[in-house]
């Protein structure tokens, strides 16, 4: 027998061997499809932060829903309405009619859109969801709860606006759209932190305009913000929990 033959022989046997011994052994789960492109780094602690804007949101729309609560937030939103016309500037008014514009539908519909197409063509249908499940909520909210609470709107406002005053539609869509749109556009990672914060940088001088050009007191902003920010941060925590019990149970189909 010639040795070529006889080592052939052997290593034929010896792969049919592990043919065998691996053939009813489980194969692992495959992993979240969120673990590629995760939405937040850690859903536990963003789903607190969520919760928290939440109870900071809830508090004001309690205190504006109570009488004797509203009179002190009327208190406080009055003293920040006269420095407000004590400190008018034109430049930083130029400013704050820009973000006006920039918060318009004129801007934000497009914005949406895009971001929707964009994630639908990649097929990342997990942020796509996280996306317009964040910009809808916020949408559908604001018009009922104005028509809620029928505030009426500071005086001697800059700019011409008509419906009601809280919250503030701006800084409930401008929060939602800066915050979201930085979730599902860029995996989470340490070196996402700085448009985190300027996403929220952005949220935050998006509310102050609207005070400052004197269409919404301080607590309509205020509440509007922390209701955008939750909605985001909140359905990108929940996506995530739900994508991490779909792969548990996955594992555990594979397991032995």
């Amino acid at each position: 027998m010639q040795p070529g033959f006889l080592a052939t022989l052997v290593a034929f046997r010896v792969i049919k061997l592990e043919e065998l011994m691996t053939a009813d052994r489980p194969t692992a789960a495959p992993a979240g499809r969120l673990q590629r492109h995760p939405l937040v780094r850690d859903h536990p602690v963003a789903l607190r932060v969520a919760l928290l804007l939440w109870a900071l949101s809830a508090l004001l729309f309690l205190a504006l829903a109570v009488p004797t609560l509203t009179d002190a937030v009327q208190s406080v939103d009055d003293v920040v309405q006269r420095w407000v016309v004590s400190a008018e500037w034109e430049p930083a008014v130029a400013v704050a009619e820009g973000l006006d514009f920039v918060g318009s539908v004129w801007v934000t519909l497009p914005l949406i859109v895009a971001v929707a197409g964009w994630l639908a063509w990649r097929r990342r249908w997990e942020a796509f969801l996280s996306w317009v499940l964040a910009i809808g909520l916020t949408q559908l909210l604001i018009g009922p709860l104005k028509d809620l609470y029928m505030r009426v709107r500071p005086p001697m406002s800059l700019v011409e606006i008509t419906n009601w005053s809280f919250p503030s539609g701006h800084s409930v869509a401008g929060s939602a759209i800066a915050i979201a749109a930085v979730i599902v556009l860029v995996p989470a990672s340490p070196r996402r932190r700085n448009l985190e914060m300027l996403a929220v940088g952005f949220a935050v001088v998006m509310a102050l305009s609207r005070v400052y050009l004197r269409v919404h007191w301080l607590s309509d902003v205020a509440a509007g913000a922390a209701l955008g920010a939750a909605i985001a941060i909140g359905v990108a925590a929940m996506i995530h929990r739900i994508d991490d019990r779909r792969h548990e149970r996955d594992h555990r189909a594979h397991a032995p």
